[in-house]
């Protein structure tokens, strides 16, 4: 979208505006169905991890390969009616769900992430307890907390700059302060691109 953006700016390419509107209405769709694919999966490896921490011996007989490819099937088709939904009927009340839809996401994986370092510390404290080495949990924890420190850190570099724009755009879309964030949406989207490269 950046590059077709770019191209019709700098008149490289000539297309008729109906053209160019029902191609920004399929890229937009695209752009929001991996977006909401996104945030799904990262909720979904979540529930994942929090299921092997919590349920390590059922894991198997939960988490089948069957299991696993109706779930990547249902999130994608999810995200792709939804997509064509919002696009359909574009106005805030879409930004808004989108941003609800974040927001819920955000809190699922920092609950689920902050509860398994939770129980991580308290294990570490046990074994500690019966080694009789107190310097064991201090260590452990603070490995922990860097590592989710980092996880969540990456998660919101990310993810933040997109949904604060999306934000603005409900709250203050007149605004000169808001104006001169809208300018640099497409960093935000590379942010969104990369967050799949660099999530440790």
């Amino acid at each position: 979208e950046t590059l077709f953006m770019l191209l019709l700016e700098h008149e490289m390419m000539v297309v008729q505006p109906t053209t160019v509107m029902h191609l920004d209405n399929a890229m937009d769709m695209l752009i929001c169905s991996s977006l909401m694919s996104s945030l799904s999966f990262l909720g979904v490896i979540a529930i994942d991890r929090y299921i092997t921490i919590f349920y390590a011996l059922r894991y198997h007989s939960i988490m089948t390969i069957q299991r696993a490819v109706t779930i990547i099937v249902v999130v994608w088709v999810v995200s792709s009616i939804s997509s064509t939904i919002f696009i359909a009927y574009d106005g805030k009340a879409v930004i808004l769900c989108l941003v609800i839809f974040f927001l819920s996401m955000i809190t699922l994986i920092m609950g689920l992430y902050i509860h398994m370092f939770s129980l991580a510390h308290q294990h570490a404290r046990r074994i500690s307890s019966l080694q009789r080495k107190q310097s064991a949990p201090h260590f452990t924890s603070m490995r922990g907390a860097i590592t989710l420190t980092i996880l969540l850190g990456v998660f919101f570099i990310c993810w933040g700059p997109f949904f604060l724009h999306l934000i603005h755009i409900l709250t203050c879309p007149e605004k000169p302060a808001c104006n001169c964030y809208f300018r640099y949406f497409n960093l935000y989207l590379i942010l969104l691109i990369c967050n799949s490269v660099v999530d440790p």
